[in-house]
């Protein structure tokens, strides 16, 4: 395994820490490579939540810059094989994973670094980290989903004009906006974000891993569709072990022992 990805178990939840700190954990095709396996890995063993952080005082400033210098290639890098190969794939394993993803930006958040983050499930920050659309400064597209995701959190004045400044939004002032769920004091951003992780790993898994397809088809389906979906997903939850549980909890009064299923 590389180094440039930590992997921490934690029995039914893994933590998972970005190292190139160095470089203020920037992409460079190894980390990619790394992070995917690493995810799959967590997703394959069927574990209950994934927390992802990173080392260092930042969490991601996007893809490392030092490997497209253009006066050491031959002619124009093509952006959109990185894209396809290693972003894309990433992107759509975090968002298509059943289990939570958490997220725990720990310091600067920037252009990929910062739509990494958004595509997670539930998005903890420092009160010092930032998000940086820093594609504006390079005559880029925001990408890893940063343009979709933009704007369905933030609506299309904000996506756009985040997108061409690339002005930094404080941890506090995305949580406002709801980009993302909270900023946490910086002292207590791995401790609240660990506690999270180890709660929702005990949850009824089978429950969240629907509310995760429910609240993504919301954003397409009318509400008929979103309706006849909601009904059919409560079906099989209301079918399951940890609604029974649930149901026994509330009425005896007692700690829930979910099995997931």
């Amino acid at each position: 395994m590389s180094d440039t990805i930590l992997a921490e178990d934690h029995g039914q939840w893994v933590e998972v820490t970005l190292n190139r700190p160095d470089k203020l954990n920037s992409f460079n095709d190894e980390m990619h490579l790394a992070l995917r396996e690493t995810l799959e890995t967590a997703i394959q063993a069927q574990k209950r939540a994934i927390l992802l952080t990173g080392a260092g005082r930042g969490f991601c400033a996007g893809q490392d810059l030092g490997d497209r210098d253009l006066a050491k290639m031959n002619g124009p890098p093509d952006l959109s094989q990185t894209l396809t190969t290693f972003c894309n794939p990433l992107v759509r394993l975090i968002r298509d994973a059943e289990m939570p993803v958490i997220c725990a930006v720990n310091g600067v958040a920037a252009g990929a670094g910062a739509n990494l983050a958004m595509a997670c499930d539930i998005v903890l920050a420092s009160d010092e980290a930032k998000f940086i659309q820093s594609f504006a400064h390079v005559g880029l597209v925001p990408d890893a989903g940063g343009t979709w995701n933009l704007t369905r959190l933030l609506g299309s004045a904000r996506a756009k004009a985040l997108s061409m400044t690339g002005e930094p939004v404080t941890a506090v002032q995305a949580a406002d906006w709801g980009m993302i769920w909270k900023a946490c004091p910086a002292s207590d951003l791995m401790t609240d974000a660990r506690a999270l992780a180890e709660k929702l790993a005990a949850g009824p898994a089978l429950g969240f891993a629907h509310v995760k397809k429910a609240v993504h088809a919301a954003g397409t389906n009318t509400l008929d569709a979103q309706l006849e979906l909601e009904a059919a997903y409560q079906k099989t939850c209301g079918a399951s072990a940890d609604y029974a549980e649930g149901v026994s909890v509330f009425l005896q009064k007692r700690k829930p022992a979910f099995e997931g299923t």
